[in-house]
């Protein structure tokens, strides 16, 4: 069915106001990326996965795609940890998997709600899907495309044990992702999602 002009005008609009939301996120310290040493613990795929809940998943790739393209020039102009510089100015490692953040959280909501008929499920199952993806596929591309000497280094280890830092970083700081997004989206998405609704409605 195609939308009305005031539906297409307020989707738009919510489009725009999650872009700016990433926009701030990804530019005041400590709001979006809070540095730890040579790693940095973020938040904005909470955002990206709300977007993809919220608007589909298509509209998620997109905001996805504006925080890794943000991800990757920062990477040149201000690095938002030492390791940023080293791995991020390559797209494949710093706007793919944000991209692919939308698009498996959106699809994977709009699956389990068909299955099971619950918004809060569904949205959980959303959020980890959604953190799993940026963590499992960013670590995943580091390992493929920068296992040297530099980057081993900024981790703190010799490149044979690359392998093991990055499995620790899986464990802890993607852990620390993957919690705050199942608290975090269920919250936020849900209500958006009922205010949208009774918009549409009215």
């Amino acid at each position: 069915m195609a939308k009305t002009r005031h539906q297409q005008i307020r989707h738009n609009t919510t489009l725009a106001i999650f872009i700016a939301i990433i926009l701030l996120q990804d530019f005041i310290p400590f709001f979006g990326n809070i540095p730890l040493g040579p790693l940095s613990i973020t938040t904005l795929h909470v955002t990206v996965i709300i977007a993809a809940i919220v608007l589909g998943p298509m509209d998620g790739a997109i905001i996805g795609g504006v925080w890794g393209i943000l991800t990757w020039v920062r990477a040149f102009v201000a690095p938002s940890s030492p390791l940023a510089p080293l791995v991020f100015v390559n797209p494949l490692v710093s706007v793919f998997p944000r991209i692919m953040i939308g698009f498996f959280a959106g699809y994977t909501f709009i699956l389990l709600y068909r299955l099971f008929k619950s918004k809060y499920g569904a949205a959980i199952g959303a959020a980890v899907i959604g953190t799993l993806t940026n963590t499992g596929l960013v670590l995943s591309f580091i390992y493929l495309f920068y296992r040297t000497p530099a980057v081993a280094q900024t981790y703190g280890v010799n490149v044979n044990h690359l392998l093991i830092a990055l499995e620790t970083i899986m464990a802890t700081n993607g852990l620390a992702e993957l919690i705050l997004a199942i608290i975090v989206v269920p919250m936020v998405a849900i209500p958006v999602l009922e205010v949208r609704r009774r918009l549409e409605v009215n």
